[in-house]
Order: C-alpha cells, then sequence, then structure tokens
C-alpha cells in the first residue's frame, strides 16, 4: 500500500545575517495509513519547522512531499491552499479556535471553507463531536469549554474534511497530566474508529514511548529509536 505521506530528501536552510543555517539535511519519511507516529528531539531542532513543511505551511529548500500520491510543491498557492484544506488536519498546544463561534461552527469551518454546504458541513460537525464525547457540547463557545474540551474540539476540527493525515504539534503541552491522558486515548481512538494516520511531536517521551514509531530528530536527520529497555525483573515473551 502507498503511504499517505512521503517526504524525500528533505532540507531547509535559513539566512541567517551572512550564514545559511541548515536545520532539515535530507529528511525522509514514510507514513501509512493508520499509522501513529512520533517526532522526538531537542527544543530548537527543528521539529516544529519539519511539521509545517509536511504540512505545506512552509516551502523547503529543497526536496519533495508527496501525501495521498500527490507531489504537493509542484503546486501553486492557491491550489496548496485548496490541498492542504482537504487533505490535511492540524492540532496545535493552543486550540486556535474562533471564540465568537460555538463548538459546532467551529468544527464546521474547514467544510465551509472547502465550500461544502451549511447543512452537509454541520452534519459532518455533529458525528465528530459525537466522536469526541461533546455532543452536549456544541452550541457551547471556546471560553464555556475547559481546555480539554477545547483541544478535543481543535481534533474534531482537524478530521472535518476527512484528511489525509492529522499533523499535532504538543497537542497536549498545555494539559494537565489526566486530561494529557484522555486526548491520547482519543487519538488512540480516532485511529480505530477511522484508520487515521497521525504525525506527533512532542518533548513527552512516554507518550512517544507509546506511538508506533518513534522518531529522533538530530543534527537535521531523523532515526527510529529502538523499542524501550526490558524493565529491571521484567519476563520477556518468546
Amino acid at each position: 500500500m502507498d503511504p499517505v505521506l512521503l517526504s524525500e530528501d528533505l532540507r531547509m536552510t535559513f539566512r541567517t545575517g551572512l550564514t545559511d543555517l541548515a536545520v532539515l539535511k535530507g529528511v525522509d519519511l514514510a507514513v501509512a495509513r493508520g499509522e501513529i507516529i512520533s517526532i522526538v528531539g531537542a527544543s530548537g531542532v527543528g521539529k516544529s519547522t519539519l511539521l509545517h513543511i509536511l504540512g505545506t505551511l512552509m516551502r523547503p529548500t529543497g526536496g519533495k512531499v508527496c501525501i495521498g500520491g500527490e507531489d504537493v510543491f509542484r503546486m501553486g498557492d492557491t491550489a496548496l491552499s485548496r490541498f492542504r484544506n482537504e487533505k490535511i488536519g492540524f492540532v496545535f498546544q493552543f486550540h486556535h479556535l474562533l471564540p465568537e463561534f460555538s463548538a459546532l461552527e467551529n468544527v464546521m469551518l474547514p467544510a465551509l471553507i472547502g465550500r461544502k454546504s451549511r447543512a452537509e458541513a454541520a452534519k459532518r460537525a455533529g458525528e465528530l463531536l459525537e466522536a469526541v464525547s461533546l455532543t452536549d457540547r456544541a452550541a457551547h463557545h471556546p471560553a464555556e469549554l475547559s481546555g480539554g474540551e477545547q483541544q478535543r474540539v481543535a481534533v474534531a476540527r482537524a478530521l472535518a474534511m476527512r484528511p489525509e493525515i492529522v499533523l499535532a504539534d504538543e497537542p497536549s503541552g498545555n494539559l494537565d497530566d489526566r486530561t494529557s491522558e484522555e486526548l491520547h486515548a482519543l487519538i488512540w481512538d480516532l485511529r480505530e474508529r477511522f484508520d487515521q494516520a497521525f504525525i506527533l511531536v512532542t518533548h513527552d517521551e512516554a507518550l512517544a514511548d507509546r506511538t508506533d514509531r518513534k522518531l529522533r530528530l538530530h543534527a537535521g536527520v531523523i532515526a527510529s529509536d529502538p523499542p524501550p529497555a526490558t524493565a529491571p525483573g521484567e519476563k520477556v515473551s518468546l
């Protein structure tokens, strides 16, 4: 099966004064449908830059990204914006919900931007709020929701257009431990329900260890972390 996201020799260099700073030096990555992968690494190493490029929010210096079989950076800006709305979902550390709109209306926005009918957008948003256990909060505005509820609305919004992949940048970084665990459980549940692929950028090593693959960004390239070592006294099944 073809990967839902594929990057090849992805490079990004920033010009700072008279110096070139190479942040990404040839990132190769393939993500399968239904796969949850994590990207970890030291602060400032370029994790968010990588996620922004994979999400087509930033064009790379070199290399390619294919999503759903489409070579995305061969598109012009208008076509790329349309593609991004239809094929990529985003969840950030801060929910970025529009305060003047209800939870339902916030989840409807990607579909309305994509020129779906209001009835179709509302139907899909209602289904997603049910999937994230927020049906009874549909009419509430963001200020009336808890932090965990706001992030669940943001996750529902990310799924509004049935994207090929959801990119999450520190999605639980602003939540307490209990609420973070609830959000993580939701992500795994959505993978099971919708066969949804996720890329999670996180500093939470415990969360990263739960994902199907844990990738570490270092010196401009990524590599898979080895599986966690067997705990002392733990039996290994053969």
